[in-house]
């Protein structure tokens, strides 16, 4: 049986109904900030968290992270709270440190304790088996296969390859204009795959290409998996990397050349008396992570090298110079660039020290507490990020006098310990950094010689996209170099 109400009573029942619906969305809300308040500041009353701001619920400071120069942003609270505060950034309560002897203690002394971590969306595009988000015997297994094929040893012989990228595409670049940092990337895209696929790249890495280049539209973009957004086409991406980037390990396992470059270093590893052969899926999200970590980060200190050699004529002739007395002896002997010659390169190696000091492409580094963590006379929480701040410890004075001023020869001295750590520190360092150094001398032992650039109608400043780089990824117009007019 059905029970009828009558008009008035129904009406009422209906009002009733529609506002428990509007409100039962805002008391789950409510709810959810009580909840996550409760989780991130209730804490043992004998526990000393580090000083600092949480800001708002969940959003905390990161809107004050991303409105101001980060410079700013660190330094502010570094001068109100110390070498070491808490924040709230990107959904996260985080414990920032700007010291030497802690960020020493966080990558390398007690490592164990502060595991590598990245947000659920770059872990995904990259791929979950990625050498970044491991720690323990996994972790110690790739980073060993991953820096045998960066070891000067093995990079050694890609000098010419590299040479030939560069000779191939700066004629492009004469009487033009140019965004650098676009032409950076693709620069810096073609040594990645060669430092991933080695010299002999066939049909296969010609498709690699270009569904990495539709994946890493959505590496910034909001975590949004739906049709339409960039992070969806990028996940589209990523999905058919993966089905051809399986098809080549199955080719190249199948037939007797394992080829060059890291793919060839990871198929080769057979560590059976510990662990079974690497998967098809490990594989590909490792090389999937060298490319990544070798392509923006590189690409965004070369656009830097040349807005300091741009705005130092004295400098960038002195670079000159030096690259031309290396070149005449290259032509002397009727040979090419070899690894020898990058050897003997030490001013140019100085701009390189100093542009990843001044610029601090990587601001910082994610560790997250993997259990309650006593440190420096404080407590940090299970589950807390914790970042060590390079780019604070960069423009230190006391490490770096007047650290705002470009200036190469503060590197003719080895800077203090921990004081410098452009790629990192400890067991997860960076360990493309040597072919990195290698692909930027190259290029400046090819470009001061024999071209000039001057900015293009744009203003001094900085873009974060999210590394720090020059505003409008710094236009210039390049030109021919008029020796006579060289003093």
């Amino acid at each position: 049986m059905q029970l009828s109400l009558s008009p008035p009573f129904a009406f009422a029942s209906s009002l009733y109904s529609q506002v428990v619906f509007l409100m039962v969305p805002g008391v789950l809300f409510c709810c959810f900030l009580l909840l996550l308040v409760f989780h991130q500041w209730n804490r043992p009353k004998d526990k000393r968290l580090p000083p600092g701001s949480m800001g708002w619920p969940y959003i905390g400071e990161t809107l004050k992270l991303y409105a101001e120069n980060p410079n700013s942003f660190f330094f502010n609270r570094q001068k109100r709270f110390g070498d070491i505060f808490k924040t709230h950034i990107l959904g996260c309560p985080c414990v920032m440190i700007c010291s030497p002897e802690a960020a020493r203690i966080v990558l390398v002394t007690r490592a164990h304790l502060f595991k590598p971590t990245y947000p659920t969306s770059k872990e995904k595009m990259i791929g979950p088996e990625a050498l970044f988000f491991h720690q323990g015997a996994y972790h110690s297994r790739l980073k060993k296969l991953v820096q045998a094929s960066f070891l000067p040893s093995a990079i050694r012989g890609s000098v010419s390859e590299i040479e030939q990228i560069v000779l191939r595409f700066l004629p492009s670049w004469k009487n033009t204009t140019i965004n650098t940092l676009q032409e950076m990337k693709r620069y810096a895209f073609d040594v990645a795959m060669i430092s991933a696929f080695g010299d002999k790249q066939d049909l296969e890495t010609e498709g690699i290409k270009h569904l990495y280049h539709r994946l890493e539209k959505g590496y910034n973009s909001m975590p949004l998996d739906l049709p339409g957004t960039p992070f969806h086409k990028a996940m589209k991406a990523r999905k058919l990397l993966n089905e051809t980037l399986r098809k080549l390990i199955q080719e190249r396992r199948q037939s007797s050349r394992q080829g060059g470059g890291l793919l060839g270093v990871l198929l080769g590893d057979k560590d059976n008396k510990k662990l079974n052969q690497l998967s098809d899926s490990q594989i590909a999200d490792n090389i999937i992570g060298v490319i990544f970590a070798a392509h923006d980060t590189t690409a965004s200190v070369l656009t830097w090298i040349l807005k300091y050699l741009h705005d130092n004529e004295d400098l960038l002739e002195a670079v000159t110079r030096e690259q031309e007395g290396i070149r005449s002896k290259i032509v002397e002997a009727n040979r090419g660039l070899t690894w020898d010659d990058t050897r003997r390169m030490p001013l140019t190696s100085r701009v390189i020290q100093e542009t990843l000091r001044t610029a601090s492409i990587l601001s910082f580094t994610f560790r997250e507490a993997v259990e309650d963590v006593e440190f420096e006379g404080y407590f940090i929480p299970k589950g807390w990020k914790v970042l060590p701040l390079f780019r604070s410890i960069h423009h230190c004075a006391d490490f770096f006098p007047q650290p705002e001023r470009f200036d190469p020869s503060r590197f003719e001295v080895p800077p203090k310990p921990n004081t410098y750590m452009p790629f990192g520190n400890g067991v997860h360092s960076c360990p493309g950094s040597e072919l990195a150094k290698l692909e930027m001398l190259i290029l400046l032992h090819h470009l001061t010689p024999t071209y000039r650039w001057q900015t293009v109608g744009v203003e001094d400043g900085i873009q974060y996209g999210p590394f720090p780089v020059p505003k409008w990824g710094l236009p210039l117009r390049v030109g021919r170099r008029n020796k006579s007019a060289t003093p």
